[in-house]
């Protein structure tokens, strides 16, 4: 329906539709009809509809678990996502299919990882496995000092393997499903060890990332030892080369949607403080846009604090590659204050920032206060 050079010709309105949120749209038929009216009430442009999370799929998939799809509805016109893809478009507004790339949240029994091997499981410098961790945080005595931002199953984006399995599932979904308008890489980072760290070479918190086909990959590429146990050598070179794979696996994936579609639109959502993005998640996406292996980004800029909220936004509306970032907004946390969020709305609308996105519809849906104001202060279609 539209495609990436096209982006820019208004302000994008998107809107976030959880897999498993407390909608969940994609299994429940009846609620299609208040969705679409949401969309038109809303005024948005463009949804994220996540299909694939924890290594399993919301759409007909024979590479992913297809269990969830199993339990979605369908319609004379063929599945939920088909449909609600039909549907988008009657009101001229594009589906971008949402996968959570690198998280298999805790999906330990993930079809993915009887293929893959547990040692595409991400490991830390002390040799242990996320696996093998508590909950998938870390483990004590860390634990009293440090946390993992999202604990869960994450995968070494440094591996082949990994590329190659990420890649055939982007080629299944476009497939399946030629008439998205967009793929939206979600997780597509490192999990962050929190309170942040710049780098490995400082030797605080766990670093992640130091599996043994890792490490041997690295020496095989730069002739250096990685960092591990205690001889944490070369931890620059090895920050840089991980942010490298990662980078070159963004690459790889955005071509095959590209390979299948041209056209496609081909986003991700990512940290919104970007230096600590490339530093500490190893996240370069202002370098994923300047080589243009993603048409978008979408930083995440969640927070209550209106006073920091406008001096971070103003960056992405008035900085480089403004026309090409969406402004990730953390509606939800205004449940109980819609009125505040205002603040933040006004703001993206009023300086022309290029997007934004509202995280989430199932969030919004199940505050009222929060789905009237949004609707009462929407601009009209």
């Amino acid at each position: 329906m539209h495609n990436s050079e096209t982006i820019r010709t208004q302000q994008s309105r998107a809107l976030w539709v959880l897999a498993e949120g407390d909608q969940r749209l994609l299994e429940n038929k009846e609620r299609l009809e208040s969705f679409l009216l949401d969309l038109e009430k809303l005024n948005i442009t463009d949804v994220f509809v996540q299909v694939y999370r924890g290594g399993r799929a919301w759409f007909e998939s024979t590479h992913a678990d297809p269990t969830p799809y199993q339990n979605t509805w369908s319609s004379q016109w063929g599945d939920a996502l088909t449909t609600l893809i039909r549907h988008a478009h009657e009101k001229d507004i594009r589906v971008h299919a949402w996968l959570n790339t690198l998280s298999l949240s805790t999906n330990i029994e993930a079809p993915l990882l009887d293929r893959l091997g547990d040692e595409a499981i991400l490991v830390d410098h002390k040799g242990r496995s996320l696996k093998d961790y508590p909950s998938y945080d870390f483990p004590l005595p860390e634990a009293d000092y440090y946390r993992i931002d999202t604990p869960a199953i994450w995968l070494d984006p440094t591996l082949p393997t990994v590329k190659l399995e990420l890649k055939k599932l982007i080629n299944e979904l476009l497939q399946n499903y030629p008439s998205l308008d967009g793929i939206h890489l979600d997780y597509i980072r490192y999990p962050a060890s929190m309170p942040f760290t710049p780098g490995t070479r400082f030797g605080l918190g766990l670093s992640l990332g130091h599996g043994t086909l890792a490490r041997m990959r690295f020496k095989d590429e730069t002739g250096f030892e990685a960092p591990f146990g205690r001889r944490m050598v070369n931890s620059e070179a090895f920050d840089n080369w991980r942010r490298q794979k990662l980078t070159e696996l963004v690459g790889a994936l955005s071509m095959e949607a590209k390979n299948n579609d041209p056209d496609i639109i081909v986003s991700a959502a990512v940290w919104a403080y970007a230096n600590r993005a490339y530093l500490s998640c190893f996240q370069d996406w202002r370098g994923w846009l300047e080589t243009g292996s993603i048409d978008l980004a979408v930083p995440m800029l969640y927070t209550r604090d209106n006073v920091l909220f406008p001096y971070v936004a103003r960056e992405f509306i008035h900085g480089p590659f403004s026309d090409r970032i969406w402004i990730g907004l953390g509606a939800w946390l205004f449940s109980q204050n819609p009125t505040e969020f205002s603040k933040q709305l006004d703001l993206v609308k009023n300086q022309d920032a290029s997007g934004y996105s509202l995280f989430s519809w199932d969030s919004i849906r199940a505050k009222p206060r929060l789905h009237t104001f949004l609707i009462e202060n929407s601009d009209a279609r």
